[in-house]
């Protein structure tokens, strides 16, 4: 199952010497990832995926997050950097699920 859509980046920085990059998917996609994800879920309820950002490929999980009531998709350095993004902007996002 492949997934497109515009996601806000924001910044969580919940440790003082870290902080991460993501995309929440809107909540009617995550809505149906959790339906057809459920049983291949792994530690964290996450669901392993592909993701297109611009001309970027890469492989990752998402991961639920109850206080935005979808999943949280990590953006890693490398990508915001080769597709000039940032937290606070909003990122083109082509989604794919691996093990549906």
């Amino acid at each position: 199952m492949t997934y497109e859509f515009d996601a806000p980046l924001w910044l969580w920085d919940a440790r003082a010497t870290d902080s991460w990059t993501f995309a929440s998917l809107p909540e009617d996609t995550a809505d149906e990832i959790l339906e057809v994800a459920a049983p291949v879920a792994r530690g964290f309820g996450s669901v392993r995926v592909e993701v297109t950002v611009g001309r970027t490929t890469w492989r990752t999980s998402i991961f639920p997050d109850s206080t935005r009531r979808t999943y949280a998709l990590p953006i890693k350095r490398a990508v915001r950097r080769a597709e000039h993004l940032e937290a606070g902007g909003t990122a083109h996002v082509r989604l794919s699920l691996l093990d549906v």
